[in-house]
């Protein structure tokens, strides 16, 4: 069994009917299917809820994959007990939460584009939040007017309203492409046989896991806060998203 992961196809779906196919003994539970975005890539999972048709609904409190299963945590009253194995259920994601860090991921994807066209910089590490992220560069120091310089060019590409299309490719097409993976590490596993890649089109594409908007107008105002130094060849960039 493989939770089918459906928020890879659609970021903009909300709610799927599902059916619970195991149940941990903490009460969480895995689905044959999921919109809720499952902790991975620097970006954090969704939120929400699970309800059933007898109207039980249980908080979806953190979501992380596990082999081939997504596992759903649950909060709910004493008294209440978890879906059980088999049972059909309808879950829903906290959508302001899903919609700012899709922003968020989308502007990092900018951000990246931008250095990489202007430096060939790869990225060495990063995290976000909704609205706001840090991102690791391998620049050794920062050219002179990095923030201010690079905050005009990815509003450039903001205000651009680029598409932003989604496809896959086999492993072996996207791995003999060497601008599809734009981190230091190659942080796929060999497990993946089919790689996610998200085009930023006429900017940045780059083999990826997480949720998008459909285009860089979605984003809002981009600001960098601070840059920071983390070491020889290593510089921390940190950013917020104001909305437009």
């Amino acid at each position: 069994m493989q939770t089918d992961q459906l928020y890879l196809r659609d970021a903009y779906q909300t709610t799927a009917e599902a059916t619970v196919v195991a149940v941990r003994d903490d009460g969480a539970v895995a689905l044959d299917r999921t919109v809720f975005y499952a902790t991975g890539g620097g970006q954090p999972h969704d939120v929400g809820t699970l309800a059933d048709s007898s109207g039980n609904e249980w908080q979806v409190v953190e979501v992380r994959k596990q082999g081939d299963l997504v596992w759903h945590s649950l909060a709910f009253d004493d008294g209440v007990e978890p879906p059980t194995n088999g049972q059909p259920v309808t879950g829903t994601i906290d959508w302001g939460r899903r919609l700012r860090l899709m922003r968020t991921h989308t502007a990092l994807h900018i951000l990246c584009g931008v250095i990489w066209n202007e430096w060939g910089v790869l990225v060495t590490g990063g995290n976000m939040e909704p609205l706001s992220a840090r991102m690791d560069f391998e620049f050794s120091p920062l050219p002179e007017g990095f923030a201010a310089g690079v905050t005009d060019l990815v509003n450039a590409e903001i205000a651009a309203d680029r598409p932003i299309e989604v496809s896959f490719l086999g492993r072996a097409a996207a791995l003999a492409d060497p601008e599809l993976i734009r981190t230091k590490v190659n942080l796929i596993p060999e497990s993946v046989t089919d790689i996610r890649v998200v085009d930023i089109v006429g900017l940045d594409r780059q083999a990826d896991g997480g949720t998008h908007v459909a285009s860089t107008g979605a984003v809002g105002r981009f600001e960098i806060t601070k840059t920071e130094s983390k070491g020889r060849g290593n510089k921390r960039v940190r950013v917020v998203l104001h909305d437009a």
